[in-house]
């Protein structure tokens, strides 16, 4: 299926690696032009040389300044913005429980993967009111909808993801701006395997989805072939939270 994302554009946070790395590979694959953005300078090189005329955007989506100016440079480079897709994201702490959780490392999770999201965002609203047919993807997790031990603050902050999603697709119908949400299970991708262990990965026992199986999600929820998909979140997790844990 054609996506008729050739010649469009599109803005990518987290863009260095993992999911946003491959989003970015698959966008510009399907003959869109991108803008990555992402703190790794180094990461983000490797990425834009595989995306045609990648515009690189070294910035942390935590800081509003710096967002700001990336988000102009990025619309300056590419004429006008069709895409934004937030996949900044961080873990925090993992396996701690919430009374050993300082307020810093607390914040620090919600500023890049909820307060992040709504700086782009944000900054972008001016060149995506002006596409015609923009559309915002955010990556959240499952564990907006599910939880393991030891991960209150990722869960909670992707779940304020995926409501954050949901009121912007609210507020910005009007605008003609689509805003989606996509909840993968455990990708393989760096931060996963720092958390879980490489090995866990190598011969896991439970599912483990590619990053580039959760880049096809947003390519379709970027694409004007779903443009009726709007305020909606897709759980790619193998079915896993349809399933009841009552023992019988």
């Amino acid at each position: 299926m054609d996506l008729q994302l050739s010649g469009t554009t599109a803005l990518i946070t987290g863009a260095a690696s993992g999911i946003g790395r491959a989003t970015a590979r698959a966008l510009a694959a399907e003959g869109a032009r991108v803008a990555l953005l992402d703190r790794d300078g180094a990461g983000l090189a490797e990425v834009a040389a595989g995306c045609g005329d990648a515009v690189v955007l070294v910035a942390d989506v935590t800081d509003s300044v710096q967002v700001v100016r990336a988000v102009v440079e990025a619309v300056d480079a590419l004429g006008d913005l069709d895409a934004v897709v937030c996949c900044a994201g961080i873990s925090g702490p993992v396996g701690s429980p919430i009374d050993e959780i300082s307020l810093g490392e607390w914040n620090h999770v919600f500023a890049v993967n909820v307060t992040g999201a709504f700086l782009v965002v944000s900054a972008a609203l001016p060149a995506l009111r002006a596409a015609a047919a923009a559309s915002v993807v955010l990556i959240s997790s499952d564990s907006a909808f599910v939880a393991s031990a030891g991960m209150v603050p990722y869960c909670a902050s992707k779940a304020a993801l995926v409501q954050l999603g949901r009121a912007l697709s609210v507020d910005l119908a009007g605008d003609g701006i689509r805003v989606n949400t996509v909840a993968p299970s455990i990708v393989d991708t760096p931060m996963s395997r720092g958390d879980l262990g490489d090995d866990a990965l190598a011969t896991p026992s439970f599912p483990v989805q590619t990053a580039y199986e959760v880049a096809s999600h947003v390519a379709y929820l970027v694409s004007p072939r779903s443009r009726a998909i709007n305020g909606t979140t897709v759980v790619s997790d193998f079915g896993y939270s349809a399933r009841s844990g009552f023992p019988a």
